[in-house]
Formats: structure tokens, C-alpha cells, sequence
């Protein structure tokens, strides 16, 4: 059952082929006998999981029905779920049980989706690549020795790996699409305000945005369907209908213009990638879509821009972060301002610090202009640049990475060159755009991605692009060796 897509799950859950239950205890005992390998959970939730999987064959004996109505997956753990820890992989939230369901996981729970657990990331989603983690280092299936992708890894190798068929991940400046590609899955970041960041632990929040990460873009559309919507709880929530993925994943791409910019194929990209991703635009071509260069020309500066403003936001956010609310509290404090600093820098690993500081240092009087401002200024012209290559492109495809998955402890000494690895993402994020990675080939035996980016709310498009690729290709159907 394992091998099983999600919506192959929804087809056998509705024939009665097998229970919810069934599945369920089924994953939970492959749970706990792979993810030692790989690290990608950070609590199994067991009896949560088999709890809400009678529940969903109860309502299914009832004669109730929904795609996702006993479907098992897990969530990343920086969605907030009552009375489960949620620590953000950090020290700092190590002993904090959430006291709410993020809406996320209100809204999934509420399709009867069953929580294995909560998945394994960068500590408060700061990294490329899973290794900030306060517990430990998540691996990738695919080559154990080499990073799943971050922050979102837990749930990219848990998915890779069989272990579940789908699962929630954020994207703050790639954090669904980056650990896509490098684990063979397709991961989808919507357009900012679709998907409700209530009971959402921030990072940088006008980039943040929650998405699906599955085998499939037919998968993707099912878990999309279930979290899109407008929320009154959250200020950023964008009151647009939700349009019925599934149904435009079979539309032709007879006629559709693919855009591919130039500044893409600079020397910093892998040669191996560049070839694939020009295989993948013959592949389209065949299908009927026309292609065409556009120019993206400020995408130069979009990794500096992204570094000022997501730090700046991080230093505002985790300043709640303090040791007298809540979370982790230095052992025997002097006063209050040793309270602050020992909780702190006890709490927060080498990682969150490093980025809070930057944040600190761009928001301080004397830099605020020189830096974060220009930043802003930097955000709309990459912004302009994508609503003019709009004009003339339905969407944009490219490599989702510059490289392949690269070995764990490779970059640590280097932080520079691990924040390299978002290039070709966070542009999406800055724009607030949608962005899709799907797998579109091999590299040494290492997976590769590659990107989709449409104008606002045109999710649906992207799923269709990805959804008619996977009719054609077999990438998406390759499962790492042991797994």
C-alpha cells in the first residue's frame, strides 16, 4: 500500500478495497522501521493517527464521501496542532504543545485526513538544506550521505521514501520547491494569500505560504483543494474562490506559451541541468506548447534583496521569543536582561542567530534605509519584471536548483554558497507569485527539478502543465533503492 498515490489511495478508500485503518497502521509500522534511516519525523503521532483513521471509515460507512476522507499524511512541524508538540525543530520550543490547530490542519482534519505526525525541518525554517534541525540532520532517500533539501526535508524524504503519500511543507524563499527537486517529488508553493498562515510559526511573513508536497501534480491538486481558502483569521488571506484543481489537470497545452529567461543559464548553474531542462521544454513542445525567451533582468539582485528582508522580518518575529512566555528558559537567570540573553542564545541554534543579527543590523537606525528600503525597492522592480514577461508567456519554466542534492556538512562552513541554492526560487516568493517543481530527471543517480512560475491564482495552471508532463514522462515514478 505504500507505493500507493494519494489518489490512488481515494480510489481504493472508496471501492472498500482496503480501511483507513488499515493503511494507517500499515504506514505507522513502515514508519518505525525506515525513518531511523533518514530522520524525517519528529513526532509520530500513532495514536492520533489511528484515532481519526476510524473515525474517516465511520463517516465512509455513513455513505460520506471526499477524496481526502481517510487519507493518511503528515504535517511539517511549524503548523501548529492542539496538543502536539510543535517545536519549529528548535531548542527553543522543544517542551511547547500548541494550544490551537493551525487552520492548515483544521481544514485538512476537517476533509478527514489522518496525521501521522509532525515532520523534521531547518530550525524555524531557516535553511537549504535540513541540517539546522536541534534534532539532527534529516537525510535524503535517494543517496543517505547527501541533504533531502530544506526547510522543508522532513516531509520531502519522508514522502520520497515511501513512508506517506503526501505531506505539508512552507515556502518562504523555496522551502517546497528545493526539497522537490532534490528528493524526486513535485512541490507546489501558491500564490501568497491562498493558503491561511493562522497557527503558521513565522519566519518571514510576507513570503511565507503553505503548499502540498506528493509524488504527483494530480496529487498536489487533491491536498491544494483542501487547504485553499479564505480566512478571517489570518490579514493576509486573499478572498478569491477556489477553483476545482482536479478538474483542469487534463486540459491540452495545445497553444500554451512557455517563457524561458535567459538570465537563467548563467555559469553558476550545473550543465546537467541545464539539459534537462531543455528536455523537459521538448517534452512540452511536443505537447503543444510553444515556446519563447523572455528576460527576467533583475534577477541578480534577488538573492541579496531576499537576505535583508526575510533576516529583518525573522529578527521581528522570533523577538517573542524571550524565555518568560513561553518555550525554552535558561536554567537560573541573574536578572532579567541574563534571562533574555541566556534564553536566547541557549534556545536559538548557530543559524537563527546568524540570520536574527542580519535582520537586527538591516532594521537599525542609520541602515534601515541603506538596506532593507532598498530591498523593498529591489522586491517590485523583480516583481515588474515578472507581470512584463507575463504579457507575452502563460508560464515560466527553468531549473528549480542550480545543483544537485549536495553532501550533508558540505556547506556548513560556508553559509553563502548553501543560500546560493534558493536562486532560482525566491524570486517567486519575492513577487508573490505560484511555483511549481516536478522531477525531470537524474543527475549522477541524484534527482533533479524543474520550475514552473504563472501570474497570481493560476495554481490550476501550473498543476495542468505538470499533471500533462507526467502523462508522457516516468521521473515522478521512480522510488529510491531500500525505500
Amino acid at each position: 500500500m505504500h507505493e500507493m498515490t494519494l489518489a490512488e489511495i481515494a480510489r481504493g478508500l472508496a471501492d472498500k478495497t482496503f480501511s483507513s485503518e488499515e493503511l494507517t497502521r500499515s504506514l505507522l509500522a513502515r514508519i518505525a522501521q525506515l525513518d531511523p534511516q533518514i530522520n524525517s519525523f519528529i513526532t509520530v503521532t500513532e495514536d492520533l493517527a489511528i484515532t481519526q483513521a476510524q473515525a474517516a471509515d465511520a463517516r465512509r460507512a455513513g455513505g460520506e464521501t471526499g477524496a481526502l476522507l481517510g487519507a493518511p499524511l503528515a504535517h511539517k512541524d511549524l503548523f501548529c496542532t492542539q496538543g502536539i508538540r510543535t517545536s519549529c525543530a528548535s531548542k527553543m520550543l522543544d517542551n511547547f504543545k500548541a494550544p490551537y490547530d493551525a487552520t492548515v490542519v483544521a481544514k485538512l482534519a476537517s476533509a478527514g485526513t489522518v496525521t501521522l505526525g509532525k515532520t523534521n525541518m531547518d530550525e524555524f525554517a531557516m535553511g537549504s538544506a535540513n541540517e539546522s534541525s536541534h534534532y539532527g540532520a534529516v537525510k535524503n532517500p535517494w543517496n543517505l550521505e547527501h541533504v533531502p533539501g530544506g526547510s522543508s526535508g522532513g516531509s520531502a524524504a519522508a514522502v520520497a521514501a515511501r513512508l506517506l503519500p503526501a505531506a505539508t511543507g512552507t515556502d518562504t524563499g523555496g522551502s517546497i520547491r528545493q526539497p522537490a527537486a532534490l528528493t524526486n517529488l513535485t512541490g507546489l508553493k501558491p500564490t501568497y494569500g491562498r493558503v491561511s498562515r493562522w497557527g503558521m510559526i513565522a519566519y518571514a511573513s510576507s513570503l511565507d505560504q503553505a503548499g502540498p508536497m506528493a509524488r504527483t501534480a494530480e496529487d498536489c491538486a487533491l491536498l491544494l483543494q483542501g487547504m485553499a481558502g479564505f480566512d478571517i483569521n489570518d490579514s493576509t488571506s486573499i478572498d478569491e474562490p477556489v477553483p476545482d484543481y482536479s478538474a483542469g489537470l487534463n486540459g491540452s497545452l495545445q497553444g500554451l506559451r512557455i517563457g524561458v529567461p535567459k538570465e537563467y543559464f548563467s555559469a553558476g548553474l550545473d550543465s546537467r541541468i541545464a539539459d534537462l531542462v531543455m528536455a523537459s521544454v521538448e517534452e512540452l513542445k511536443k505537447l503543444g506548447a510553444v515556446v519563447k525567451e523572455v528576460s527576467l533582468p533583475n534577477l541578480q539582485h534577488a538573492i541579496p534583496a531576499y537576505y535583508v528582508i526575510a533576516p529583518a522580518e525573522a529578527s521581528s518575529n522570533l523577538s517573542r521569543f524571550d524565555g518568560v512566555r513561553f518555550g525554552y528558559r535558561c536554567e537560573d537567570p541573574k536578572d532579567l536582561t541574563d534571562l533574555y540573553k541566556r534564553s536566547r542564545g541557549e534556545g536559538f541554534g548557530p543559524e537563527v542567530q546568524r540570520r536574527i543579527m542580519v535582520g537586527a543590523y538591516a532594521l537599525s537606525a542609520g541602515y534601515y534605509d541603506a538596506y532593507y528600503l532598498q530591498a523593498q525597492k529591489i522586491r517590485r522592480l523583480i516583481k515588474n519584471d515578472f507581470m512584463n514577461a507575463f504579457k507575452d508567456v502563460d508560464v515560466i519554466l527553468g531549473p528549480t536548483t542550480p545543483n544537485p542534492a549536495w553532501k550533508i556538512g558540505a556547506k556548513n562552513a560556508d553559509p553563502i554558497s548553501a543560500y546560493l541554492e534558493d536562486f532560482y526560487t525566491i524570486t517567486a516568493n519575492l513577487a508573490g507569485l505560484p511555483g511549481l517543481s516536478m522531477p525531470a530527471g537524474f543527475a549522477d543517480g541524484l534527482p533533479v527539478g524543474v520550475q514552473l512560475l504563472a501570474p497570481y491564482f493560476q495554481e490550476g495552471r501550473l498543476l495542468n502543465v505538470a499533471h500533462q508532463y507526467q502523462q508522457v514522462t516516468d521521473w515522478h515514478l521512480r522510488s529510491p533503492a531500500g525505500f
